[in-house]
């Protein structure tokens, strides 16, 4: 069974997964007893001096945590807050102990998620397969106000002041079971516990967000566009190393390209020859995908930026939290 079959089962509610309810009951089991063993300090929680923020999910695949994150530095920095970034660097080769980010490094050996942020947000960004290590190597480099993590929900080994949820609002939770019977890494009354739990496509003010599409960026030469077929040409190929590639499709012909769609696993690392058989159309990527392209990229090569607004009620917080920490020092 592809993981791609498993995925559309989840979410369109497939009977047969009846049969993974063992499976399921055993893992909200080994979920729920490790969570009570860091809750009770059976195993340690590394707490840092500066305030700690969890931007994450309780679904498996992609609910755009990596726009967010940029979004919410961003606005943090309009403010005079001054944050630090961690994250896991998934995909990372040979990545054993922590390693700073700058907008120079190489994604093949620091990934893809931690490089556009560093390159979208100039905040120092350290990434570790332990993110209690990343936290000490990143104060111990640089001075920051809070730290925000990038995913790690699910990591009690770092202690946290704030959890923030994300969840795609048309997926939903799919058929509310944990793995492998459903998408859920925790049970649904875990959103109970966090912070604030906000909806990609949502349309509350306090707890929703959306994209917009920004800019059309060429690869080799840095000129931007207005992403519309009237400034590209109608018909384009489309390449997505994402968790939910259909979206970003979806978002091109809504603008009103016709697009020839071509989807990888999340975090592909692409090579020149995944683009050797496409004709001399403009290839339009997303910017985490583009990142790994720059080596060998053409002139059919084009990023699409995309931006979103972190709910106001989520900044207020995160602000009133980064002044009562400075109010104690």
């Amino acid at each position: 069974m592809s993981e791609s079959r498993l995925v559309r089962a989840w979410y369109a509610g497939a009977a047969w997964l009846w049969l993974l309810l063992p499976l399921e009951w055993l893992f909200r089991a080994v979920t729920s007893v490790r969570r009570w063993l860091y809750r009770n300090q059976w195993l340690k929680s590394y707490r840092a001096p500066v305030p700690v923020v969890v931007v994450g999910n309780v679904t498996v695949g992609g609910t755009g945590k990596t726009p967010f994150v940029i979004a919410l530095v961003n606005a943090l920095l309009a403010q005079g807050v001054k944050p630090g970034v961690v994250s896991r660097g998934y995909g990372a080769q040979g990545l054993k102990a922590p390693r700073e980010v700058t907008p120079g490094s190489d994604p093949i050996m620091v990934g893809d998620e931690p490089l556009l942020i560093a390159r979208k947000t100039g905040v120092p960004v350290v990434v570790s397969p332990k993110r209690p290590d990343a936290v000490r190597c990143l104060l111990g480099n640089s001075s920051v106000d809070l730290i925000i993590s990038d995913d790690g929900l699910q990591h009690y080994a770092l202690g946290r002041d704030r959890e923030i949820v994300l969840i795609d609002a048309v997926r939903a939770l799919g058929n509310g079971h944990c793995l492998p019977a459903g998408p859920l890494r925790d049970p649904p009354s875990r959103l109970a516990t966090v912070d604030h739990t906000l909806f990609r496509g949502g349309t509350n003010a306090d707890t929703g967000f959306s994209y917009q599409l920004d800019l059309l960026t060429q690869l080799t030469t840095g000129e931007q566009r207005t992403p519309s077929p009237a400034a590209l040409g109608d018909a384009v190929h489309a390449v997505a190393g994402i968790g939910q590639p259909e979206q970003f499709f979806a978002q091109l012909r809504a603008t009103g390209f016709e697009v020839i769609a071509y989807s990888y696993p999340d975090h592909h690392k692409f090579q020149a020859s995944d683009f050797a058989s496409m004709d001399d159309r403009p290839i339009i990527m997303t910017e985490k995908d583009a990142v790994k392209c720059a080596a060998f990229a053409d002139a059919r090569m084009w990023s699409l930026s995309i931006s979103t607004r972190v709910p106001d009620v989520v900044v207020d917080d995160i602000l009133e939290l980064s002044a009562e920490s400075h109010t104690k020092v």
